[in-house]
């Protein structure tokens, strides 16, 4: 008696989705751009995609990338941020403008945690949403590590941020992190006139296969920008906010300045 080839079991939620709207293994392969044998994979428990492809396929089918893959997303982000936490790994360049506060990629624990206290969360909340903020940092141990360009506005150097012992430690970690090798931190001097950087903060990631992402973060929650359109537009605003900014070895001077003050 011959015993036939076990069948994997099947992503459910991937297939009633793609029932619902009306996608076959084939055209779901066309819209995304990859093979069908590929997208055929997709549909056996366990097999997941690139993050880009899981946030393409997930837009297309009107899911969350999280209802149809969940396992890469049980991490303790808040929802909405996940998926660009995801990307953000995988990225090979990041760019990210700031003019409130550090962004998460620089912030050191103590920071992190009275900027997490101030939105709101519970204590435990506020622990779990440090333990990830700080996971996300190991991306720039890794090898290669991604190209990282931070800018900020100097008000940022200058906003007290739980005590100065904190502000201390934190200016210290920023300026480290900028000699790294593949770091640029650029300040845009207090002085400066209005910029478009002001309307809001904003970051730009690049992957591996070229494609462009960003992410755009408001008081209630983030949004993920994956239209090219999109994209391009937040691309032109970086151009403009860099271009306000001191170049590198100015800002690191003035970042050490800030440390001497917070001292």
């Amino acid at each position: 008696m011959s015993i036939g080839r076990e069948e994997l079991p099947v992503n459910e939620v991937l297939r009633v989705a793609m029932a619902e709207r009306g996608e076959t293994v084939e055209s779901l392969a066309h819209r995304v751009g990859v093979d069908p044998k590929t997208a055929g994979r997709w549909l056996s428990a366990g097999r997941v995609p690139h993050p880009r492809t899981r946030v393409a396929v997930a837009g297309i089918l009107g899911r969350e990338p999280a209802e149809l893959w969940p396992e890469p997303y049980r991490r303790r982000d808040l929802p909405w941020f996940r998926p660009w936490a995801e990307l953000e790994q995988d990225a090979v360049s990041i760019r990210s403008y700031q003019s409130l506060v550090l962004p998460g990629l620089v912030q050191t624990e103590d920071y992190a945690r009275v900027v997490l206290r101030a939105g709101g969360h519970s204590a435990g909340e506020v622990e779990q949403l440090v333990a990830s903020r700080l996971a996300r940092q190991v991306v720039l141990d890794r090898d290669p590590p991604p190209q990282l360009v931070v800018v900020i506005d100097e008000a940022v150097l200058c906003r007290l941020v739980g005590d100065r012992a904190v502000m201390a430690r934190q200016v210290e970690h920023l300026a480290t992190t900028a000699d790294r090798e593949y770091v640029q931190v650029r300040v845009i001097p207090a002085d400066g006139p209005w910029h478009t950087g002001l309307a809001g903060a904003f970051m730009l990631a690049r992957l591996p296969d070229g494609a462009g992402v960003a992410y755009l973060d408001n008081q209630l929650r983030g949004e993920l920008v994956t239209e090219s359109i999109d994209v391009a537009s937040l691309g032109r605003r970086w151009e403009s906010v860099a271009g306000e900014a001191l170049s590198a070895r100015q800002s690191t001077a003035l970042i050490r300045e800030a440390v001497k003050r917070w001292t």
